[in-house]
């Protein structure tokens, strides 16, 4: 399927998309990959990819959790800053609190191979960074993440 957003280029090429409900936590301060991935094929070597995750996250306790996007081996994003605790995209003072953390991400990768995407994690100050998928009592938590090619101009 392909919709033309603004005239030429910036067209919607194709679109892949997946969902996980594995549970997955770190207490290391160094980022660690999640397992949940998705892989595309561009079609061309200008497009453009729109990575767009949303994390279903809880915290044991008071603690904070960087998270990193990953293409292949290589970082591609790390929002939040970074100090000597460790870095920083979310934190929730006191137990029990459940979120949807969003990711979202414009990257250019070059190239008209399979190109996987991963969603790492880190710990930000060791203690139990927070639990993606959280399977506590009767729910499951699911997270997804969306891939969209978009064409350059």
């Amino acid at each position: 399927m392909s919709v033309s957003l603004y005239g030429s280029g910036n067209t919607v090429i194709q679109v892949v998309s997946a969902t996980s409900n594995t549970q997955f936590s770190t207490s290391s301060t160094s980022l660690q990959n999640t397992g949940f991935s998705a892989t595309i094929t561009p079609q061309s070597t200008t497009s453009k990819i729109l990575i767009i995750a949303n994390l279903q996250i809880s915290y044991p306790g008071t603690g904070g959790a960087g998270f990193a996007i990953y293409r292949g081996g290589s970082s591609i994003w790390q929002p939040g800053p970074t100090n000597s605790t460790g870095l920083l995209t979310s934190y929730l003072s006191g137990s029990g609190g459940k979120n949807i953390y969003p990711l979202t991400y414009l990257d250019s990768p070059s190239t008209t191979s399979a190109t996987t995407y991963n969603i790492y994690i880190s710990s930000y100050n060791g203690s139990q960074a927070g639990i993606i998928n959280e399977n506590g009592g009767t729910a499951t938590g699911q997270s997804s993440i969306t891939l969209i090619e978009i064409s350059g101009s």
